[in-house]
């Protein structure tokens, strides 16, 4: 009862004492900021750990999703998690494999944000029957994410035909899927993720066309290549995916000897999430070679610390 009562309670207040214990937690054991932990008690964003950062180590076999948690709390202070659904794919209908993700989490104080779906078909998917078919296979995503008292789903919004045409059918297949998630308070936000979805107006657009205030976007730094040579301009695309965001990747490769990302303009990219009046999760997602895993996890945070500290101070 206590473990319900308490997500349910997250979600209910928006997050917010939660969050601000989450990153004081977070803050309180970075040695590098020179704001002082009690200036962020109310934190321009929060920071949570996408599972993603860690894929190498989960399909190796080096690491149990069940542990994803406790990696997340235990070494980087971070208590939040956003789940990638590969790693548990046969388990979404397990109750006790999902009694057991609970538990745990619970046990580390540890706040399951979302569940990052792949894998289940097109939402956009030009034929009626498969579109549907798409729809229906997300439906256990979102009775899991009920179950772990997550506040979101992603999903991808792939289609084929011409821009317009793409629209209308992803628009149709999101509206279905945010229809039946609403019925269990869960939001469907879409990521740019390749083709047509990285760019900010076409996906803006199919926002606009769903017009659901349970379906909303995941702006992620890194994702705007769109194919063909094609790249969006990504601080063009983040500023309109903002609009609808319900979650944000900081999305991180490579960086310099001060730390900084080397293609991405962190401070002007969190300038603009918090603008738009955004001040909740942003979920690392290392994706970089030269650095191992968990360093590069480690460098996005300590990254991500400082500019929430520079915010802070102005």
């Amino acid at each position: 009862m206590h473990e319900r009562w308490n997500r349910r309670a997250f979600l209910a207040s928006g997050g917010r004492a939660a969050g601000a214990l989450a990153l004081g937690g977070a803050v309180a054991r970075c040695s590098t900021l020179s704001t002082p932990a009690a200036a962020l008690q109310t934190p321009p964003f929060r920071i949570s750990l996408a599972e993603w950062s860690l894929h190498r180590a989960l399909q190796a076999g080096e690491l149990n999703h069940l542990d994803f948690a406790r990696v997340a709390s235990a070494d980087y202070g971070i208590e939040s998690v956003e789940y990638v659904n590969s790693f548990f794919k046969d388990k979404a209908e397990d109750r006790a494999y999902l009694a057991d993700m609970n538990r745990r989490a619970a046990d580390l104080g540890v706040y399951q944000h979302l569940i990052m779906c792949d894998g289940e078909g097109r939402l956009g998917d030009p034929d009626e029957k498969a579109r549907v078919q798409a729809v229906e296979n997300h439906y256990k995503w979102v009775a899991a994410a009920r179950t772990l008292g997550c506040a979101t789903i992603r999903v991808n919004a792939a289609s084929d035909g011409t821009p317009e045409q793409q629209a209308a059918l992803a628009a149709d297949g999101l509206r279905r899927l945010t229809e039946h998630a609403a019925q269990a308070d869960i939001n469907v936000v879409v990521e740019n993720h390749g083709g047509l979805s990285s760019s900010g107006a076409w996906l803006s657009d199919v926002m606009r066309r769903v017009d659901h205030p349970r379906c909303g976007t995941l702006p992620d730094f890194g994702n705007f290549n769109m194919g063909n040579g094609q790249v969006y301009d990504r601080y063009l695309g983040v500023t309109e995916l903002m609009r609808h965001a319900k979650a944000v990747s900081a999305k991180t490769h490579d960086f310099d000897e001060a730390g900084n990302e080397t293609e991405k303009d962190y401070r002007r990219l969190m300038k603009i999430v918090t603008d738009a009046g955004y001040h909740s999760w942003v979920g690392i997602e290392y994706e970089g070679t030269r650095l191992s895993e968990r360093e590069g996890i480690a460098a996005t945070l300590r990254l991500l610390q400082k500019v929430m500290a520079e915010m802070a101070a102005r």
